[in-house]
């Protein structure tokens, strides 16, 4: 019984903890992105705006980055980026997957920057890999914060975070700029609705839509 038991306890602990995509593999990671396009394209043939581990929700006064200049803090070539996103003048519709279907990475960034650390990049070279071979039309690059600090100024930090990745994506990993769509969250979307400060909300997830 008392072994049941802790196997229960050890079974509840894993679904509590985030699997983030720098633990993935490969073949892991272009599966999963694989299930999120049939979720997209499912919930928007659906005239319901959902499906089976995808809801999509209208956020007001947030929108992706449409063709703009994203250039990071710690950008040293001057060289600019540009995105390819939908319309900023529409709300955004955004996919609001389940945690089994969320793509997600946790980047240690520095106290109020956005700049991607060389100690951090190795997190994403799984993801590079992935992006540079799978069948993926758009991907979004989506920040997100814990609930620590104003709306406003998490909103703010978590784009230019999104923005950030997306920077490494193009200029170290040879992504298509077109293929990549950048926006900041803040803390809307936490991964642990239960504890809106723990460090598991502080994130950027990737979306395949389409």
């Amino acid at each position: 019984m008392r072994m049941t038991s802790l196997r229960l306890a050890v079974a509840l602990l894993a679904l509590a903890t985030p699997v983030l995509a720098q633990d993935y593999t490969a073949e892991q990671l272009q599966a999963l992105f694989e299930r999120q396009k049939q979720a997209f394209s499912a919930a928007q043939d659906s005239g319901m705006g959902q499906t089976r581990g995808l809801k999509l929700v209208t956020v007001q006064d947030v929108s992706s980055e449409s063709a703009v200049s994203v250039q990071s803090q710690s950008s040293t070539s001057g060289e600019s980026v540009t995105t390819a996103a939908a319309d900023p003048n529409k709300p955004l519709v955004f996919g609001q997957l389940d945690p089994e279907l969320q793509v997600n990475l946790h980047i240690k960034f520095d106290f109020d920057s956005a700049a991607l650390s060389a100690s951090e990049k190795p997190k994403l070279e799984t993801l590079c890999t992935v992006l540079r071979t799978a069948d993926i039309n758009v991907i979004r690059i989506v920040g997100h914060t814990d609930s620590s600090g104003s709306d406003d100024y998490n909103e703010r930090l978590s784009v230019l975070r999104a923005k950030e990745v997306a920077r490494h994506l193009v200029q170290e990993c040879g992504i298509e700029s077109g293929r990549l769509e950048t926006v900041g969250m803040g803390e809307r979307f936490p991964f642990n609705a239960a504890d809106p400060k723990a460090d598991e909300n502080r994130r950027v997830e990737f979306q395949a839509l389409s």
